[in-house]
């Protein structure tokens, strides 16, 4: 049997309402060099809004040691 596996599109903005790490600062600076260092995969953008995928975040952070 298949397991969904659904994943959270939270806004950039809100992100710390929902973890404390990283810092909204840090967290625009993985966004604006995402295509350096592989974290464009994590985000998605909807017009001007910038989400990021909650699963394909800690995929990265896994992946990456959380270091950009």
């Amino acid at each position: 049997m298949e397991t969904l596996l659904r994943s959270r599109l939270i806004p950039l903005t809100e992100w710390s309402s929902y973890h404390p790490w990283p810092p909204l600062g840090g967290l625009r600076h993985l966004v604006f060099n995402g295509a350096s260092n592989g974290f464009d995969t994590v985000v998605r953008r909807c017009g001007r809004r910038v989400l990021i995928d909650e699963q394909a975040f800690f995929e990265w952070a896994r992946r990456t040691g959380g270091r950009p």
